[in-house]
């Protein structure tokens, strides 16, 4: 089984942190991307990859290593802190280069099999928000089955982060990788 994980974030802070966490449980081969480092455009709507085909979009090579990662994976995990309440600016404009990717506009099979697990961190609230906004994206490219994961971690960075909401972590990050697992065996 392969896995990518799209960090919605350059730094390695908690969020980073329990999606790295939840790979290593699901003990697959892992690639890694962090936004806007590895892709930091944004959409300029010129709709080329809705009517002619995505290779025509102006970011087309500057995405497709992302594109290949995620058609080789069998799990999906993308990954943002809250801001504002909703998913990063970054994750917003790499989502908003996959509309053609919609199952109304040109669905790819393959994605009817992956697994997507969203997870989000903040000092406070705004996890179900941003979680929401990458939920839609994996919901509307097909992909069968989706997990959520938003933990309010009370601080700015992994270091900070209490000791009895690292085992709460830990115990989540446990529960997804063993329901993953299981439906990767069902099929």
């Amino acid at each position: 089984m392969k896995t990518v994980i799209i960090h919605g974030q350059n730094h390695n802070g908690s969020t980073c942190h329990i999606a790295r966490e939840l790979a290593q449980k699901l003990g697959t081969e892992t690639t890694e991307f962090f936004l806007p480092r590895d892709f930091g455009e944004f959409c300029c709507g010129c709709t080329q990859c809705f009517i002619k085909s995505e290779a025509k979009c102006p970011h087309y090579d500057k995405l497709s290593p992302i594109t290949r990662a995620i058609d080789e994976a069998d799990v999906i995990i993308l990954e943002s802190p809250v801001y504002v309440f909703h998913a990063t600016g970054a994750m917003k404009a790499f989502l908003d280069h996959y509309g053609w990717r919609w199952m109304i506009h040109r669905p790819e099979q393959s994605m009817f099999k992956k697994q997507g697990v969203c997870i989000s961190t903040a000092a406070g609230a705004g996890m179900k928000s941003a979680n929401k906004d990458m939920a839609d994206s994996l919901f509307n490219w097909g992909v069968a089955k989706i997990y959520r994961y938003g933990n309010a971690v009370r601080a700015t960075d992994w270091a900070s982060i209490s000791e009895k909401k690292r085992r709460s972590i830990d115990r989540a990050t446990s529960s997804i990788a063993r329901k993953n697992r299981q439906k990767a065996r069902q099929g």
